[in-house]
């Protein structure tokens, strides 16, 4: 009887240390959920202002599972954003240029969310510093990029990293921007920017966070994306997508949310000290929200990752009620008709020769500039412009991204060199019948090689692309339209874009051998608003707009051409 009773004594004892044990592991527990959203690009409501189609994806799903995670009473919630919140939609678009007196809408949306903190985007820069400027003092958070240095102090434009406070840890979150911008935009939109190397600015501001602010955890908060050779620039230094360069060559990171290349992604890499960073890309327009959850315990920290995708979620009923008026202007803004369209305009006839879309962007190109030539490409393949009433909301389907005009000053081999470059990623080399045309990714049949957005023409020369020949080796320019014999040693002026006259694609540098620096000397004129302001200008001068092709410019021999264009564009389909 006493040996059965000291049993149970000990037994009772037991259970009371492991409660006692696991009461204290508990309190010394703490999980912590952090959500990141990036390259939304204006996607604010559940509503695709530009195809005019309802969406499953937005803020206002995003806010949904906001919510929800900040009422779990066992987690500590943070959102943060990873920056080009500033373009893409319309409802960007008219608080950024149109009505510049009110309330930027993005700041209101985002303060309403209560973001934590946030990374600003190339495309964020794109909007100029009267944006930037006015978003960045509205917002109620810290905007981050420690690498966008202020050339007249040398300290960081915006906020180099933020610290969060979960309870009694401190989580640091360091910002950094994609570097290439001085190759897409114009200086006046960066002025008193220079962007500096993702590793260096990295390992010269982590081992300060480490030292001054002695975190419990690291976070990356980076618009950059993880492949290094995407863009056309596997130079390490400089690189626009150096995310994972800086995971791997700088230790202390514990996580890096990723963005800028709109690919969804969770990944571990090794770095330099035998640590893994776990890096979360939630791709774009609201689509997925990444998410990382950390368990701190007594001696241990557990990071995990994953992309939550927003088609499991409904819009917030509350952020639609609290946002309803100003989706109401924008839609009435989108509803003013600009002209009379007589006939229909398809993006993806650019890719097989000259088009009526495109010639209208060349034609209106060269009436802003007065240039001799013009230089263009489609900025949407999927873009269609029906007969009837051009409405604004169409023109952002004509031309999608705020870029400027410049007037530049070429001679006529460096013309050669940027049709060169232009058609060399474009059309495969032919050898007989049952080619392609395209170049396709030989991996994804119907997946264009290279970016679209690289296929430049021009207008006011006439020429012939011989699919037949070698790359570098294809384009013969036998006259100016007017019948003015084209020679290399003249120069002329071109109209071309911002983002490829400051060497966006690589025509004007790799095609044409300008060397970067000196691109800056060749621009003799430049409009001071986007090109798609003065697209709406000219056409609401005409009371109807008949669709014209120029065919200054055609694929030879048409035997191979001709019926390549037919089955590669069901493929394209």
């Amino acid at each position: 009887m006493l040996k059965s009773m000291a049993k149970r004594s000990r037994i009772l004892h037991l259970v009371l240390i492991i409660l006692v044990w696991t009461t204290a592991c508990k309190q010394d527990q703490l999980t912590v959920r952090i959500a990141v959203t990036t390259d939304v690009h204006g996607m604010i409501y559940p509503h695709d202002f530009i195809s005019r189609t309802f969406s499953d994806h937005s803020l206002a799903h995003i806010y949904s599972y906001v919510c929800e995670q900040r009422e779990k009473e066992d987690t500590i919630f943070f959102l943060l954003d990873n920056g080009d919140f500033l373009q893409g939609q319309p409802t960007v678009y008219y608080y950024n240029f149109v009505d510049t007196l009110r309330e930027h809408l993005s700041a209101r949306v985002m303060n309403f969310m209560e973001y934590d903190a946030g990374t600003i985007g190339n495309h964020d820069i794109e909007a100029g510093p009267q944006v930037y400027d006015r978003i960045d003092t509205a917002l109620q958070f810290p905007w981050l990029a420690a690498n966008a240095v202020n050339t007249a102090t040398g300290a960081p434009y915006f906020e180099p990293y933020t610290i969060l406070k979960a309870g009694r840890k401190k989580i640091a979150v360091l910002g950094l921007i994609t570097p290439g911008i001085p190759g897409w935009l114009p200086k006046n939109l960066w002025p008193e920017m220079e962007f500096r190397d993702m590793v260096e600015t990295a390992s010269d501001w982590v081992p300060r966070i480490i030292e001054e602010e002695k975190p419990d955890l690291l976070v990356g908060l980076f618009h950059s994306g993880t492949d290094a050779s995407y863009g056309g620039n596997p130079d390490p230094y400089l690189n626009e997508n150096a995310v994972i360069l800086v995971a791997q060559q700088v230790p202390g990171f514990d996580i890096i949310f990723a963005g800028h290349d709109h690919r969804v992604s969770c990944q571990r890499v090794a770095n330099s000290a035998g640590d893994t960073v776990l890096i979360i890309d939630p791709g774009s327009h609201g689509r997925y929200a990444g998410e990382a959850t950390i368990t701190f315990g007594p001696d241990t920290v557990r990071v995990t990752g994953q992309n939550i995708p927003m088609q499991g979620y409904q819009p917030s009923s509350i952020f639609m009620e609290q946002f309803a008026p100003e989706f109401e202007i924008i839609s009435d803004y989108l509803q003013d008709t600009i002209t009379w369209l007589a006939d229909k305009m398809a993006g993806v006839d650019a890719l097989f020769g000259p088009s009526s879309m495109i010639s209208l962007i060349h034609n209106v190109q060269l009436d802003l500039t007065g240039a001799q030539l013009s230089f263009t490409a489609p900025l949407s393949i999927s873009a269609v412009l029906q007969e009837g009433a051009l409405l604004v909301s169409d023109m952002f389907k004509l031309y999608r991204f705020e870029n400027m005009l410049y007037r530049m000053e070429l001679t006529g081999a460096e013309i050669d060199g940027f049709l060169e470059h232009a058609v060399g990623s474009w059309f495969n080399t032919m050898v007989g019948p049952g080619d392609h045309l395209l170049q396709f990714r030989p991996d994804q049949p119907g997946r264009l090689a290279a970016p679209y957005y690289n296929f430049s023409s021009a207008a006011g020369i006439d020429y012939t692309v011989d699919v037949t020949r070698a790359s570098g080796d294809r384009v013969t320019i036998q006259a100016l339209s007017d019948g003015t014999p084209f020679k290399e040693t003249t120069t002329y002026s071109v109209a071309v874009n911002s983002y490829r006259g400051n060497g966006g694609g690589g025509h004007l540098t790799a095609g044409a051998g300008i060397p970067k620096e000196e691109l800056v000397s060749r621009i003799s004129w430049s409009t001071d608003r986007d090109l798609r302001f003065y697209l709406m200008e000219y056409l609401r001068q005409q009371d109807t707009l008949k669709p014209h092709t120029d065919l200054n410019w055609s694929c030879i021999p048409g035997q191979l051409t001709a019926p390549a264009s037919v089955s590669d564009r069901r493929t394209i389909d």
